[in-house]
């Protein structure tokens, strides 16, 4: 992991200012000659820089997204807990954490700092930008804050704008966190137990009645108690609980919220969309309950110069981090068609 300062005042979509700001990121693969071989991996909620690790099978060595043919960058977002700035950072104002005092950042905010670490890396065009879920939102918005510098976007599991379904998800995982006594302590460890309550609420969205029927019911017909589905829903919840942070979950799910590339450009969603002009592979996954195929199927209609592919999936929403060998046929394809239309 690498680390990237900018020091000087970061001013947010809200109009509050961040006194510099550090950007974490990884980088795979070399920057060839012509600087032409850039593909930057946008991450999820609780994903980190490393994309070769969460997204493996994708993205790293021997994957369709290889470091021996592509300079990959992958950046920790903005509010995260994974080296960018974010709550757990000292405030340079106070020389305390922020904790709860970290103002609100948008996807647009995200974007902006990606921005500033591209200029940084010298990188003047992008070959494919690519995420899912939350990382198509950074995506998307990318798109419009810079039109020459995308050129081609792959879209999973993502939307123009944030359901309402979304952010009632999201508001119940913050009331679950809220709920929990030592949320707003000045401590690290602030709202963990009610981190791992928001966590079991994300799972029962990220994957759905077909996979927890298949994969956690009991054999045991006498049982009345200890069932497999609590365990996993327990075993979850800890494991997230052990490696994120709430002040961030919290803040990220916040910035999720937000998400409308709509927002102040006098515009109607379609009309944003019609305005991007890269060439798009959009694919949906057919059990996501999360964000549905008629988010994709939507994005397909207004983009200009976009590719639908639907895929089948019992994993849910989290299909777009399961589903890789799938998503590399399609995406492979997809790319060869670009290459061979140049």
């Amino acid at each position: 992991m690498q680390h990237f300062s900018y020091q000087r005042q970061f001013e947010l979509e809200n109009g509050e200012q961040l006194n510099g700001i550090t950007i974490a990121y990884h980088t795979y693969g070399k920057l060839n000659e012509d600087k032409s071989n850039v593909v930057w991996v946008c991450h999820a909620l609780t994903a980190n820089s490393d994309a070769a690790d969460w997204w493996n099978g994708l993205v790293g060595q021997g994957s369709l997204i290889n470091p021996e043919k592509y300079f990959i960058v992958c950046a920790n977002m903005l509010g995260s807990c994974y080296g960018s700035t974010g709550p757990l950072d000292i405030n340079k104002d106070t020389q305390k954490p922020y904790y709860s005092s970290f103002p609100i950042v948008t996807i647009r905010d995200m974007v902006k700092a990606h921005i500033l670490l591209r200029e940084y890396l010298g990188i003047e065009k992008i070959f494919l930008a690519m995420g899912g879920s939350m990382g198509g939102y950074q995506i998307l918005e990318w798109c419009v804050m810079e039109k020459q510098i995308i050129q081609n976007i792959f879209l999973v599991g993502t939307s123009a704008t944030e359901s309402a379904w979304g952010i009632a998800v999201h508001t119940a995982q913050r009331l679950a966190i809220e709920a929990d006594a030592t949320w707003k302590d000045e401590s690290d460890n602030a709202g963990k137990k009610g981190l791992k309550a928001a966590r079991a609420i994300g799972m029962l969205t990220y994957r759905n009645y077909k996979i927890f029927f298949q994969k956690q019911t009991d054999q045991d017909k006498e049982k009345i108690d200890d069932y497999k589905a609590s365990a996993y829903i327990n075993y979850q919840g800890e494991k997230l609980m052990n490696r994120f942070n709430a002040y961030s979950y919290w803040l990220l799910t916040k910035s999720m919220d937000s998400h409308n590339i709509a927002r102040g450009r006098n515009k109607i969603t379609e009309e944003v969309l019609q305005s991007i002009s890269q060439n798009a592979l959009i694919i949906g996954i057919n059990s996501d309950i999360l964000c549905p195929v008629e988010e994709q199927r939507f994005l397909f209609k207004y983009l200009r110069h976009a590719t639908l592919v639907e895929i089948d999936s019992a994993y849910g929403h989290d299909g777009f981090l399961v589903e890789t060998e799938k998503i590399s046929e399609h995406l492979g394809r997809w790319i060869e068609d670009l290459q061979n239309e140049e």
